[in-house]
């Protein structure tokens, strides 16, 4: 059930794009790019209407698909990954506050389990070559 939404989250969002793609006349398979900043507002980018100038990130959001409307219930990184990674709310995930690498109590979180798919997962199976950069803590 777990892997059938986040497969079904894939899908739309691969088909949305592919559509957006169709009407540039554009290739079907689109390159798929997630940009997640800790410590980033809204609006902070000028593409979101912020007064610093980004423009490499604003020629980023001009020409791809920019989704606006998602939230965590968490204050720390990992709930943040755990839910855009997974598609789900990140107590589900098993990810409610900070993964850390020696999770040796109970109030640590050992991070994400074997069952959850994840969007680079969900990418590789469909033949996309992924690769993740930074910080993780999941």
């Amino acid at each position: 059930m777990r892997k059938n939404r986040s497969a079904a989250l894939l899908a739309t969002s691969l088909i949305c794009s592919g559509v957006v793609a169709l009407a540039h006349g554009e290739t079907l398979r689109p390159n798929v790019v997630v940009i997640l900043a800790d410590d980033l507002g809204y609006g902070d980018l000028s593409s979101y209407g912020g007064w610093i100038a980004t423009p490499a990130l604003d020629r980023l959001a001009a020409e791809g698909v920019r989704f606006t409307d998602f939230h965590s219930s968490g204050n720390v990184c990992s709930p943040t990954r755990a839910g855009l990674l997974t598609g789900r709310y990140q107590h589900r995930a098993g990810i409610p506050g900070v993964v850390l690498a020696n999770a040796n109590s109970a109030s640590h979180f050992s991070g994400l389990q074997d069952c959850e798919a994840t969007l680079p997962e969900l990418l590789r199976d469909a033949g996309y070559a992924t690769g993740l950069v930074g910080k993780w803590h999941l």
